[in-house]
């Protein structure tokens, strides 16, 4: 991917990049040209990159490239500082094996230019020597208009598709600076497949094999389904559970035979075996599934073990077809709490159970389930893990992992190549291969008599063995794609590095400690010699020096599927600052300037926040994505109560009473705190009253009164409570929101006076829904602003221009506490103040949350 970017300005510039990538791919190199001085990215071992990381960390000078984006997607993002009348170049490049998936490829890429670009084209070369069977190009974003704009020339083999609109036509509308551009443009494709045996392709040394026969009968298959309905999959999880479930039943092949296998605190089965699918049994377990409600605790130990003993047993007894795929699939949404909970002790039981005789394949639905644990413990097991998120499409998620491995064709699948003539191999035996998949196998070639390079398949079918053989084709893509060579001529050897590197990390959490060492240790030196970002290196990108000096380098790692997951956790806390005086070191916001744009104003971005309530009062947005932070006041008179969250669908409610001083002053202007607030979750049923003296506690009918001068802990299934004495109240409920709430004490010695007051931060609020609002709520799911024409006076007293929500804003300089990590002095955080009761920051008028009372 290429950009250029030209400041038109007279004076320097902060320059974005940023894209979007597949989280399957590792990034391979990125270079930055500005003035024919060339900024090229290093790939180091992520321990020492680290240290170089937080080195500038320390001064403030750096920050991360990569951050998730989405189910499928990573952002790579990087600003550069450039002088007036200058350009700037980016080039980042990725590679990624396109998996076939559902009896096709796909290439996916993300656009998201803000506004229209010069010179915006989108090309893709596609080549297969099979011969393509079909192509097709579209866009989330296409209209009737840019619909033609889609060219695709194609040919046998080969596939031309390009997509370059002009900047007119890349408008919202005539004269609308906003673009039309915005979302995925995708490729589909497969190859023609005529032969048994797939595809050999070598090139420079090194082979690949694409392994897909086509028109094969699928083999039975023999299912448990092991399903969790404990507490936690309340509400919109079971109702979409038994959606997929009721689904996935009527797909069911005749030869096939199913069990179904419910667990909570205990394990309750359909029935004590496996049943063949017939449309009697799958009518009769649909009603079952139907009456599936949620109860009880989670205990995944003892549920996979009963699905394990009944396939054995039906394998024993000679129940089940001889030529047949035995398989679990496993559905939790949470960590074992019942039975066995230690997560190594469970994967050691369901490896030594199962045996190496069946797959087990494990879906995480939800943000609360350790996906790690699940992931190890499939690819124990010959199987594999998959992540449901939450959100109104978790069915068709479940349905879609279910049709993926619902016709298995082939089982114990061997690749054989001449022994004398390879090495270096990659996975060369599968346990199954599925309807629509392939199987790739790399190594590299030792020996010159090509046309002795036989490779066999040997496999087991529904009925008989399966069997193919022939011999390698080497090809020249040198003469196929000449102006492509940085693509094609060390195309087999990267794609070899690519798999082994990708088979090295999964390996590098199973086995024995020596071997997991090994296979780490190999993976790195790989990921070294390749250059490739992977979740042991880093890329180090070093920018250049600036008027103020030498600037940090950047570091674009690879995330985790446990990093990504961490991140969704955290998104969107929100809580409420008290006004502070103190002052500190100058901070100069950033501003960005869009890819091809000559204009100064920032462009407009979507971040993440925190916010509270807490003193005067005052509310407060942080903005840990940009350091920076958005206050506003609301005054009004004490007795006042205001609507600070409310999400309708989840039942969840905050509201806020404001007090006032005990003693004021004449003719001064009184202050204000929160000194009451009523918490109420209707669906977990949970009501809670905190005021300065007392906090009152209601859950399923049973009502308890804590002080604050005790310390106390309330632990239940649908709620934990933790009171700090004097200081905090820390309450979490259930797959919902976790919230703190602070007693402050402010002493006034001249005055020999004191004030208690109350303070509301939300540190966790990513499971309320897209319903949820309020003078808070509405931040949960972020703000997109900019901020220009700065003053560069002192940090307290500087003006700007924000753009929000559609409004123009004067804002200043603030500085605001935050009590959430240190409650006892608070931290020092500069904000943009907007005044007038937040006008124009928050929707409609302050006077709109006032509601008549605590519940």
């Amino acid at each position: 991917m290429a950009s250029k970017a030209l400041n038109k300005a007279n004076t320097s510039q902060e320059i974005f990049f940023e894209v979007e990538l597949p989280k399957t791919a590792f990034i391979t190199n990125f270079s930055m040209e500005i003035e024919g001085q060339v900024y090229v990215g290093v790939v180091k071992e992520k321990e020492k990159a680290k240290k170089q990381y937080e080195k500038a960390v320390s001064s403030g000078q750096t920050a991360g490239l990569v951050k998730a984006s989405g189910r499928k997607m990573e952002t790579f993002s990087v600003s550069v500082n450039i002088a007036g009348k200058s350009s700037v170049t980016f080039i980042l490049t990725y590679e990624e094996l396109l998996k076939r998936n559902l009896g096709s490829y796909e290439l996916l890429t993300r656009v998201k230019p803000k506004q229209p670009v010069q010179e915006f084209k989108i090309v893709a070369d596609i080549f297969e020597p099979q011969g393509l069977a079909f192509v097709e190009a579209t866009a989330s974003f296409l209209t009737n208009d840019l619909l033609s704009l889609v060219e695709k020339t194609v040919t046998e083999k080969k596939a031309h598709i390009s997509f370059s609109p002009t900047m007119a036509q890349q408008r919202k509308c005539l004269g609308c600076e906003g673009t039309i551009i915005d979302g995925d443009f995708i490729i589909k494709y497969d190859v023609k497949r005529d032969n048994n045996l797939g595809q050999i392709q070598i090139v420079n040394g090194y082979f690949v094999h694409f392994f897909a026969p086509p028109d094969l009968p699928r083999v039975p298959k023999n299912v448990a389904f092991v399903i969790d309905r404990s507490s936690s999959m309340s509400g919109r999880k079971i109702e979409q559970t038994r959606e997929a479930l009721v689904a996935i039943l009527k797909d069911l092949h005749e030869e096939d035979h199913f069990a179904l296998i419910l667990f909570d605190t205990g394990i309750q089965t359909w029935r004590d075996s496996l049943t063949k699918a017939s449309k009697g049994n799958v009518s009769k377990a649909t009603a079952y599934i139907k009456k599936l409600r949620e109860r009880g605790s989670t205990n995944i130990n003892d549920a996979v073990l009963r699905a394990v003993n009944m396939l054995k047993e039906e394998r024993k007894n000679k129940n089940l077809p001889e030529r047949s795929a035995d398989m679990i699939i496993l559905l939790t949404d949470g960590m074992p709490n019942s039975g066995e909970s230690n997560l190594q002790k469970i994967q050691q039981n369901v490896r030594s159970a199962i045996g190496g005789q069946m797959s087990l394949f494990s879906l995480g639905f939800g943000n609360d389930v350790d996906y790690s644990f699940l992931d190890v413990m499939s690819r124990q097991n010959k199987g594999l893990a998959r992540r449901i998120f939450e959100g109104s499409d978790a069915t068709l998620q479940l349905q879609g992992f279910y049709e993926e491995v619902s016709s298995p064709l082939l089982l114990d699948v061997n690749l054989r190549y001449p022994e004398n003539a390879v090495e270096l191999l990659t996975k060369n035996s599968y346990s199954q291969l599925f309807n629509g998949s392939e199987i790739v196998v790399t190594g590299r070639v030792t020996d010159n008599d090509l046309d002795n390079f036989l490779v066999e398949v040997f496999a087991k079918g529904p009925e008989e063995d399966f069997s193919a053989q022939g011999k390698a084709s080497v090809v020249d893509f040198d003469v196929i794609y000449t102006d492509q060579d940085y693509i094609f001529g060390d195309f087999s050897e990267r794609l070899w590095a690519y798999l082994t590197i990708q088979q090295l990390l999964e390996n590098s959490d199973i086995g024995t400690q020596q071997e997991k060492d090994n296979a780490t240790a190999k993976a790195l030196d790989m990921a070294l010699q390749y250059s490739f970002v992977t979740p042991l290196t880093s890329m180090v990108v070093t920018k250049p020096d600036t008027e103020d000096g030498p600037e940090g380098p950047l570091i674009a790692d690879k995330l985790t599927e446990d990093q990504r997951q961490k991140a969704e956790r955290g998104r969107g806390s929100v809580f409420l600052g008290r006004p502070s005086k103190t002052r500190a070191h100058h901070i100069v916001p950033q501003s960005a300037l869009s890819r091809g744009s000559s204009s100064s104003r920032a462009r407009p971005r979507t971040f993440k926040v925190q916010s509270d309530v807490d003193g005067d009062p005052h509310f407060m947005i942080e903005l840990p994505d940009r350091k920076d932070a958005l206050c506003f006041n609301i005054n009004d008179k004490p007795g006042t109560i205001f609507n600070l969250v409310r999400d309708p669908k989840q039942g969840f409610v905050v509201n806020g009473q404001i007090i006032g001083k005990k003693t004021v002053a004449p003719d001064v202007n009184a202050n204000t705190y929160f000194g009451r607030f009523g918490i109420i979750h209707q669906n977990l049923e949970v009501r809670l009253e905190v005021s300065t003296q007392d906090i009152s506690v209601s859950h399923n009918g049973k009502q308890v009164t804590l002080l604050w001068s005790d310390t106390a802990s309330i632990k239940e299934t649908d709620m934990d409570l933790r009171l700090t004495k004097n200081t905090s109240l820390f309450v979490m409920l259930r797959h919902s929101v976790k919230f703190m709430v602070i007693r402050h004490t402010k002493v006034w010695k001249r005055r020999h006076s004191q004030q208690d007051y109350l303070g509301f931060y939300t540190l966790d609020s990513h499971h309320l829904s897209a319903s949820v609002h309020g003078l808070l709520g509405q931040f949960y799911h972020g703000i997109e602003f900019e901020v220009t024409n700065m003053s560069h006076k002192e940090l307290w007293d500087e003006s700007a221009t924000m753009y929000v929500k559609g409004h123009t804003l004067n804002v200043t300089r603030h500085w605001q506490k935050d009590f959430s990590r240190d409650l006892k002095n608070g931290e020092s955080i500069p904000c943009w103040f907007v005044d007038r009761d937040g006008a124009g920051l928050i929707d409609g008028k302050a006077s709109d949350y006032v509601v008549p009372g605590l519940f």
